[in-house]
């Protein structure tokens, strides 16, 4: 249950501009695009794309660690992890299932096969971006599980570009396309809503007292 009271209770112990702020992110934030990640093992590599997922306005990311367990760089993420919405698996299968319920295609990233250009990507759909590992890429299952591919192009020798690299260039390409199109992309008032109140706890110290004097107070 949403309690607005509660909210605009936390909320004055955030300065004005503060909270004008949250407004104005909210406001170029999207769930159309959502990034999901595969075992990646160099925790760098991760930390960058959280902080991608941040400078383009995608609120969510999906890290499935069914092989490589690893921590956030709080370093790398220059403190996106506080904005973005991390979402954590053990297996492939859990995000893949997860993510098509929430009403995602399932859009594999890779050089190979006969995978789309990046700018011939019909971005109309919502779609959930899979990164793979930085030398094996993506695994076959979710290969096989994939509903479309996607590329880069590129037009040196090298095949490849590092995960976080990627990540930057495609986020770049299709929240911009999306911004200028005439798709909803902006969140609903629900999603604002529970972002606000998440990021308000995360910057408030001491929060978990406060919601529970508020709660003594009104009961």
């Amino acid at each position: 249950m949403r309690d607005q009271k509660l909210l605009d209770y936390l909320e004055t112990y955030l300065t004005p501009r503060r909270i004008g702020l949250f407004n104005k992110v909210l406001a170029e934030r999207t769930n159309h695009f959502t990034v999901a990640t595969e075992d990646v093992y160099q925790l760098h590599n991760t930390s960058a794309v959280i902080r991608s997922c941040d400078v383009f306005g995608v609120q969510n990311i999906h890290i499935t660690e069914e092989r490589n367990v690893r921590k956030i760089d709080r370093e790398i993420a220059m403190g996106a992890q506080k904005w973005v919405n991390v979402n954590r698996y053990h297996k492939v299968s859990d995000s893949i299932n997860a993510l098509r319920k929430k009403g995602y295609q399932i859009v594999a990233t890779t050089p190979h096969n006969d995978a789309c250009l990046l700018d011939d990507f019909d971005i109309s759909q919502p779609a959930a971006i899979f990164f793979g590992t930085e030398k094996q890429g993506l695994s076959e299952e979710l290969l096989n599980e994939a509903d479309s591919y996607l590329k880069i192009p590129m037009a040196g020798f090298t095949e490849s570009l590092n995960i976080s690299v990627s990540a930057a260039i495609i986020l770049q390409n299709l929240t911009s396309r999306l911004k200028q199109s005439e798709i909803n992309w902006r969140l609903s008032e629900e999603e604002k809503f529970d972002i606000r109140m998440h990021w308000a706890t995360n910057c408030i110290k001491s929060s978990d007292q406060i919601i529970e004097r508020y709660f003594k107070e009104n009961s």
